[in-house]
C-alpha cells in the first residue's frame, strides 16, 4: 500500500499543502482532485520523489521511500503532466531509452516497446521522431514509457491531455485491467466524468488541505449531489458559475 502521511510542504513560509493524509491500496485507482493552485501538482511531485516535503512521509509497504528512492522509483510508472521528451528521438528509441535507464535487458525492452507501441496505435510511426508526433501521439507514448517496466505504482497527471475519444476510451479500460492486477494507481485529473467512472476513492482538496476523500457513491449521499461535478463545486467553488458565465457574455457582448 501506498501511503500518505501528514505531507506539508512550505514555500516562504506558506503551506502550498497542509497536513495531508491518504492511502492508496492494490488493486483500486483512487482520485487525486482539485483546481489549479490547491496543491495536486505539489502532492504528485512530493510522492514521485521530485521534492522533499517540509513535514510528513511517504511510505510503500510500510517503509518510507526517501530510505531508498531508487528502489521506489524502480517500482514507480509516472506520466506527469506535460509531455516532455527528446522530441530528436523516435518513439522507439525514446522507449529503448527507458528501457536501458530502467536496467531492462535489451531484448525485453525490444519486445515490450514494439507491443505497446503497437496496442497505442503508434507502431507505423515508431520510426518517426517524436518532434513530428501530435500532442496525442506523444502522451501515448508516456504511458507506454510509464507501463514498460511493470510498475508496482502509477502516478498519472492529467494522462488524457491531447488523447483523442477511441484513446481515451481504451485508456479508461485499461485502468481498471491494471487495477485488476493489483496495481497503486493515483490518477490526476480535472476530466470529473472519467474520475467518476474508474476511481473507487476520490481524495478533493483545496488550498492545500484534504476537504474530501471517500468513495464517489459515499460523497454523494453525503453531499445529496448528483455527481462529482456537483460535489467538487459544492466544496471548493463557491460563485454562481451560471452568473458569472453571464456577465462574461455581457460583458464580450457589449
Amino acid at each position: 500500500m501506498l501511503e500518505i502521511q501528514k505531507l506539508t510542504k512550505y514555500y516562504r513560509n506558506i503551506p502550498v499543502v497542509n497536513d495531508v493524509s491518504f492511502s492508496v491500496r492494490p488493486g483500486e485507482v483512487t482520485g487525486y482532485l482539485g483546481p489549479n493552485g490547491s496543491g495536486k501538482s505539489t502532492t504528485v511531485k512530493i510522492i514521485t520523489g521530485l521534492i522533499e516535503p517540509s513535514a510528513g512521509k511517504v511510505l510503500l509497504d510500510g517503509a518510507d521511500i526517501r530510505d531508498d528512492l531508487a528502489a521506489f522509483k524502480r517500482r514507480l510508472g509516472y506520466v506527469p503532466e506535460e509531455a516532455i521528451l527528446y522530441s530528436y528521438l523516435t518513439g522507439l528509441e525514446y522507449l529503448q531509452l527507458i528501457g536501458c535507464l530502467r536496467g531492462m535487458p535489451p531484448r525485453e525492452t525490444d519486445r515490450k516497446a514494439n507491443d505497446l507501441l503497437e496496442l497505442f496505435s503508434l507502431h507505423p510511426h515508431r520510426h518517426a521522431p517524436i518532434s513530428t508526433y501530435s500532442k496525442g501521439m506523444k502522451q501515448r507514448v508516456l504511458i507506454s514509457a510509464a507501463l514498460l517496466h511493470d510498475p508496482d505504482v502509477l502516478i498519472l497527471d492529467e494522462p488524457l491531455s491531447g488523447i483523442d475519444v477511441t484513446s481515451a476510451l481504451l485508456f479508461k479500460h485499461l485502468l481498471n485491467e491494471l487495477a485488476r492486477r493489483g496495481k497503486m494507481i493515483l490518477y490526476i485529473s480535472h476530466v470529473l466524468e472519467v474520475v467518476e467512472k474508474v476511481c473507487a476513492q476520490v481524495i478533493i482538496i483545496y488550498r492545500g488541505k484534504i476537504m474530501a476523500a471517500d468513495s464517489v457513491d459515499r460523497l454523494r449521499d453525503l453531499m445529496d449531489a448528483p455527481s462529482l461535478e456537483g460535489i467538487f463545486a459544492q466544496l471548493v467553488e463557491h460563485r454562481d458559475l451560471e452568473g458569472v458565465a453571464r456577465d462574461i457574455a455581457a460583458a464580450v457582448g457589449r
